[in-house]
């Protein structure tokens, strides 16, 4: 007769138990780290229109002053493609004394640029104060 050895339920439950709580630590913090990826990627993405507005009103070819344009126009960022999958909102707003916008991210979180800075925002929308 041939003796074969394994694990014992209560070694098999210790182990589940270990997984389990492990898994129930770790989930929330790369879901975190997903939000906190889109948040970063979508100011970034209006970074980048930001200064290639800057580039055009350099160059002579500013964009509209009487309208916000979207971030993703030739001017803004020298492509007409669609936003990246962490952008659900961008658009560049250009005045006499700068450029300013506002981004607003996959996980619902706005950022406005108001000119020097980039800053977290209650709402979707351009700067309340644009010189």
């Amino acid at each position: 007769m041939q003796n074969t050895q394994g694990f014992t339920l209560i070694e098999l439950l210790i182990v589940i138990a270990i997984i389990g709580i492990l898994a129930a630590t770790l989930i929330p913090n790369l879901l975190n780290a997903r939000k906190a990826a889109n948040s970063q990627a979508a100011q970034s993405y209006l970074q980048v229109a930001i200064t290639g507005a800057e580039s055009s009103r350099v160059n002579g070819t500013p964009i509209a002053d009487s309208t916000s344009t979207d971030c993703n126009t030739a001017k803004t960022n020298g492509s007409t493609a669609p936003f990246p999958t962490s952008v659900t909102a961008c658009q560049v707003y250009q005045t006499a004394n700068g450029t300013y916008g506002y981004v607003t991210s996959a996980n619902g979180v706005s950022y406005q640029f108001n000119g020097s800075k980039m800053v977290l925002a209650s709402t979707a929308g351009l700067p309340a104060s644009m010189p």
